[in-house]
């Protein structure tokens, strides 16, 4: 049974119709109709927010349409690309190269034409895309960035809120020219790339987004490319005693670590490994913040108190020894006055 059929045959075991659904689902009637006709793909798996309220709506076991959704998905990815994958539409290329920086431009221009869809080209799309669908998501369900957005495209809410769950589902081998209109001009301002390790800057415009630079790196840390290991790491890992008792964890945090000129010793790994296990250097994040504002003046009444009371033991000190110094000099004078009376 495909997706499509599923949620037909639900409708009509519960007399509901399709408007009711993309009511509960918070989507367009069109965008449902799409779906039942099989014209448009069903949602991404990892799509909860949507998959959830139509199994709720529909009385169906958790998972249930997203399992039918990750197969279909599956089977037309693979009719779809039988061979090499095609080029990007013209006009998504050209947008990603007019937001290049201006410095590198000529160059990335070059490198995209003499290979089509090449390895560079879809990297730098794949994560100029993952960061405007990050952004698009987190502002999913606020009227006021949909607003903004519609404004600046010149479109309706109605359309803008269709075309952004459709643009959630894209991905490097299905981007299309409006994709390109509605999110990827709009949000993104420019970017560059370092060419020696792939890492991407990424500028998106203040309007839509409040954090506006993504640096995104390129690593590979399973496919058996070297990475260069300090000195100070290996002998660190060579020292049991220093990283005997090390979790799996910790030590690709401390793999992960890059240093551009310095060179750090073993005991540097050492102790940020202390450092990682100490847990006043982390707090919980189930505490509150007033809690955790408590917790602060209760350290700083503790730090108060403590100066006070050193700051009372330091006059007591100087009060004793100013007071021996006068008995000193007092004992002093009996012993000369009595020396002349004896004279």
């Amino acid at each position: 049974m495909n997706f499509g059929l599923m949620i037909k045959q639900r409708l009509e075991e519960l007399e509901l119709e399709q408007k009711d659904l993309s009511y509960a689902a918070g989507v367009t009637d069109s965008y449902i109709s799409q779906l039942l006709a099989r014209k448009k793909l069903p949602p991404l798996p990892e799509r909860t927010d949507i998959y959830a309220k139509l199994e709720k709506f529909l009385k169906l076991p958790a998972s249930t349409l997203s399992e039918l959704a990750a197969h279909e998905r599956a089977e037309d990815l693979k009719k779809r690309l039988p061979g090499s994958p095609l080029p990007l539409y013209k006009e998504v290329r050209d947008l990603v190269l007019q937001k290049c920086s201006p410095a590198k431009a000529n160059e990335i221009r070059a490198i995209f034409e003499k290979q089509p869809f090449g390895e560079l080209e879809r990297l730098v799309t794949q994560k100029l895309l993952d960061v405007v669908k990050k952004v698009a998501k987190q502002e999913l369900e606020s009227d006021v960035w949909l607003k903004r957005v519609a404004q600046l495209n010149g479109r309706s809410y109605e359309e803008v809120r269709v075309s952004i769950l459709e643009f959630l589902e894209t991905d490097v081998f299905n981007i299309s020219e409006e994709n390109c209109l509605s999110f990827l001009d709009p949000l993104i301002h420019s970017w560059d790339i370092d060419l020696a390790n792939f890492g991407v800057e990424i500028v998106l415009n203040r309007r839509l987004s409040p954090a506006y630079l993504k640096k995104v790196e390129f690593v590979e840390t399973q496919s058996g490319a070297l990475v260069k290991k300090h000195a100070g790491l290996e002998e660190f890992l060579r020292n049991t005693s220093m990283s005997g008792d090390a979790t799996a964890q910790e030590l690709e945090f401390l793999t992960g670590l890059r240093f551009k000129e310095a060179e750090p010793t073993a005991l540097y790994y050492y102790r940020e490994l202390q450092n990682l296990r100490d847990p006043l250097h982390f707090r919980k994040a189930s505490i509150a913040p007033l809690q955790r504002f408590g917790e602060a003046r209760g350290v700083e009444r503790q730090m108060q108190a403590h100066s006070r009371h050193g700051a009372l033991q330091r006059w007591e000190e100087n009060k004793l020894g100013r007071n021996a110094k006068r008995k000193a000099k007092r004992r002093r004078l009996r012993t000369l006055s009595s020396a002349k009376r004896r004279d």
